[in-house]
């Protein structure tokens, strides 16, 4: 279990700091930012945000990145619920449609970038448009553009329950997520060749690694965990939003990059990417409880993910070459 969610070091143990320092300053603010409701908002929210930055971590890691989570998960939550609340499927034939759209998204995504050499900014940013209006133009068809609504009862439990009576669903599945990728990344030749082909592309592929279906399997497994997300965020929400997630992309590579990982692909940890997501929930609700403007809020983010990309420039420069 300790590899699962190897730690890079003294980064991750200062965004741990960093978390507690900007939790307690906005409690001494503000007492109620630690009541055991706004926990569960902030806990539950990084669930979402940590499942996707998993998935985000692997596709940098092997040297790309996804610019699609958010419009995905605003997919894939209408369309969860679509066949739930109209077309009457099974919660387990929904779940499974839905994940199959995540696969062949992925499927898409991948392709692209390994045999028409497509940049994945662009054909990810493709889908980032595409997704979030093929939702728009779901809810337009079939709800008067309105959001899909009057949901089992019963499918609320996977955003809004919990287990163990603490501990929200969203999370759960984050852990059970992490658990699962990290025994991948670190215990089998598929997590060294991811890191490898991130790392150095032409060298990887002299080696016989093959780097075509590794970042393919990379964005599969980013796009099939956004859709995961989306059911989750549909059940929370209760019912099918197409404007649900707008910049979530930015959170998620926020995360994955404030959590070290490289933007230059080769080095990460999927703890770092966790650390990162509770980061961002945290300070998206401080600046919530600090009044902050709503349309301030992404200028924050921003301003933190540049940040966070010219301190790893600094760090790969002062590294030793060898």
């Amino acid at each position: 279990m300790r590899r699962i969610f190897s730690a890079g070091g003294s980064q991750e143990v200062g965004l741990l700091l960093f978390i507690v320092v900007v939790a307690l300053v906005t409690w001494w603010r503000e007492p109620s930012f630690l009541s055991s409701y706004n926990i569960q908002v902030i806990t539950r929210e990084a669930g979402l945000f940590g499942t996707m930055a998993i998935g985000q971590t692997l596709v940098i890691l092997s040297g790309g990145i996804d610019l699609s989570p958010g419009s995905l998960v605003a997919l894939s939550g209408v369309l969860v619920a679509y066949l739930l609340a109209m077309a009457q499927w099974s919660f387990v034939s929904a779940v499974a449609v839905v994940l199959l759209l995540g696969f062949l998204t992925g499927l898409w995504h991948g392709l692209f970038v390994t045999k028409l050499s497509v940049p994945p900014f662009i054909i990810t940013l493709g889908t980032l448009s595409a997704a979030r209006g093929a939702a728009v133009v779901i809810c337009t068809t079939v709800a008067g553009g309105q959001a899909i609504g009057n949901l089992p009862a019963s499918f609320s439990f996977w955003g809004q329950g919990v287990v163990l009576q603490f501990l929200p669903v969203p999370v759960a599945v984050c852990l059970i997520v992490a658990v699962a990728f990290g025994w991948l990344l670190y215990r089998l030749r598929w997590g060294r060749y991811i890191v490898a082909t991130g790392g150095n592309l032409l060298a990887a592929r002299l080696s016989g690694v093959p780097v075509d279906q590794v970042r393919i399997s990379c964005y599969i497994a980013s796009s099939v965990l956004c859709s995961l997300v989306g059911i989750l965020t549909a059940s929370y929400v209760n019912s099918g939003e197409p404007t649900v997630g707008a910049a979530w992309e930015l959170y998620v590579i926020a995360a994955v990059v404030i959590g070290g990982t490289s933007l230059s692909g080769g080095t990460g940890t999927l703890w770092g990417s966790l650390l990162g997501a509770l980061f961002m929930s945290v300070l998206k609700n401080s600046l919530l409880f600090w009044n902050v403007p709503a349309h301030w809020h992404d200028v924050v983010i921003g301003a933190i993910v540049v940040a966070a990309v010219t301190l790893d420039q600094v760090r790969r420069r002062r590294s030793p070459k060898f």
